[in-house]
C-alpha cells in the first residue's frame, strides 16, 4: 500500500517507551502495520499565539504542496505519452523511491535550517514551492503548444482521404500544369463504386479527356483519382460527380506551400524531440524538490500539532504507520484504545463512528492522537 500514518504520543517516561508500547498494540500478535520512527529535529517551538496561527497556515500549505506534487507527476506522465509505464522509475525523492524515502526520512539541515523560526521554514518552502509550480505552467504550455501545433499536422496527414492533406500522396506528374485550358481534379471514389466510377467519369461533364482517369491512392474505403478535363467543364463535373456520391477534393499542386509544410513539420517534431530530454530531466529534479517539501511540511504540521495538543517541554514520538489495506479499520480501533486518555472527546466521536455504518468523518479527522495521512500513490491513472 502507498498509504501511511504519520501519528505521535506524548513521551511516557522515555519516547523509546512510547514506541515500544504502540510497537506492541499493531505488530507483536496482529501485524496491523509496518511501523518507523519518524525523526524531527529540536525546532524552534516560539510562543502559542504564533503556533496556532501556524497551524492553520500549514494546513493550506501541505494541500497546496501536494498539489503542485500531483500535477507535477501527473505531467511526467503526460510528457512521457507511449513510455507513461516508466513514469514511477521517474519519480524519487533525493534519488531513491518514494516509499523509502518516507521511511528513512531525515531533516535537510541545509534547506530548511532548524535555526530559522517555524514561520521562516514555512515561508522558505511556500516561495520554493510556488516557483516550481509558475515554472511548470510556463513550461507545460510551451510544450502543450509545441506538441497541439504537431498534432494538427499530423492529423492532416493522417485519417480518411476526404479530409486528409493530399500532399504527401500525389506527384508532379499526376498534374497537368501551366495549361490555360486544361486542369487535373482530384476525385475521392468509394471502393464499392470503382466500377461505376470507370464507367461514367468521362460522361460526367463534357470535355473530359478520356482515358484520363488514374488511381493515384487508396486506402481502407476509397481511392484517390486523377482526372482532367477542361477548365470551362469544372463546375458541371463537381455537380454531376456529388449527385453520383463521388467527391472532388479542392486541391491545387504547389510545391512551395508543400514543400514549407513539409518544413513545418520535421521543424516542430526537431523541436519537440531537442525540448523533451531538459523538460524531462526538469521534471525529475522539481518533483523530487516539491515532494521533499511536502514531506517536510507533514513534519512540522506534527511538531506544531504534538506541541499545541500535549504541551510544553517538547516531548512527543513521532511514527510513521504504513495500515495493511485489510485491517485499516482494526488499526483504527487499537490506537484509539491505546490513545484515548489523551482526549476523552476524539475517542467518544471515535466510538460512535465506530457504530453507526457509513459515517464518514470530515476531511479533517480528529483523533485523540496527532495523525496525517501520506499517500503516495499520485497518478490518477493505474500504472
Amino acid at each position: 500500500m502507498t498509504e501511511f500514518w504519520l501519528i505521535s504520543a506524548p513521551g511516557e517516561k522515555t519516547c523509546q517507551q512510547t514506541w515500544d508500547k504502540m510497537m506492541a498494540a499493531t505488530t507483536r500478535t496482529n501485524n496491523l502495520s509496518v511501523n518507523h520512527k519518524f525523526s524531527i529535529p529540536d525546532l524552534k517551538v516560539g510562543t502559542l499565539d504564533v503556533l496556532v496561527g501556524l497551524s492553520d497556515e500549514l494546513a493550506k500549505l501541505d494541500s497546496f504542496v501536494e498539489s503542485v506534487v500531483k500535477k507535477v507527476a501527473q505531467y511526467m506522465a503526460d510528457v512521457l505519452e507511449d513510455s507513461r509505464d516508466k513514469v514511477q522509475e521517474n519519480l524519487l525523492a533525493n534519488g531513491v523511491d518514494l516509499i523509502t524515502y518516507i521511511t528513512r526520512f531525515q531533516w535537510d539541515m541545509a534547506k530548511y535550517p532548524i535555526k530559522q523560526s517555524l514561520k521562516n521554514i514555512s515561508e522558505i518552502i511556500s516561495k520554493q514551492v510556488t516557483q516550481i509550480d509558475n515554472d511548470l505552467k510556463a513550461r507545460a504550455s510551451a510544450y502543450n503548444n509545441l506538441k497541439g501545433n504537431l498534432q494538427n499536422l499530423e492529423r492532416k496527414n493522417a485519417g480518411s482521404l476526404l479530409t486528409r492533406s493530399l500532399a504527401d500522396i500525389v506527384r508532379k506528374e499526376n498534374f497537368v500544369l501551366d495549361s490555360e485550358y486544361l486542369i487535373t481534379l482530384l476525385v475521392v471514389v468509394p471502393k464499392t463504386s470503382y466500377p461505376d466510377w470507370q464507367k461514367t467519369y468521362e460522361t460526367l461533364a463534357e470535355m473530359v479527356v478520356p482515358r484520363s482517369s488514374n488511381l493515384l491512392f487508396e486506402d481502407n474505403d476509397s481511392g484517390l483519382f486523377g482526372v482532367t478535363l477542361f477548365r470551362k467543364a469544372i463546375d458541371d463535373f463537381k455537380h454531376k460527380a456529388r449527385e453520383n456520391k463521388f467527391t472532388v477534393r479542392d486541391f491545387q499542386y504547389n510545391e512551395e506551400e508543400m514543400k514549407a509544410d513539409k518544413e513545418e513539420m520535421t521543424r516542430l517534431s526537431t523541436d519537440k524531440k531537442k525540448q523533451f530530454g531538459p523538460l524531462v530531466r526538469w521534471l525529475k529534479v522539481n518533483f523530487s524538490e516539491a515532494f521533499i517539501a511536502w514531506i517536510h511540511i507533514k513534519a512540522l504540521r506534527v511538531f506544531v500539532e504534538s506541541v499545541l495538543r500535549y504541551g510544553l517541554p517538547v516531548n512527543f514520538q513521532a511514527m510513521l504507520l504504513q495500515p495493511n489495506k485489510k485491517t485499516m479499520k482494526k488499526l483504527r480501533e487499537v490506537l484509539n484504545d491505546l490513545y484515548k486518555h489523551l482526549d476523552s472527546s476524539a475517542a467518544a466521536i471515535m466510538d460512535t463512528a465506530m457504530d453507526i455504518p457509513g459515517l464518514n468523518l470530515s476531511q479533517q479527522e480528529y483523533y485523540p492522537y496527532v495523525y496525517y495521512k501520506i499517500d503516495c500513490n499520485l497518478l490518477d491513472f493505474k500504472l
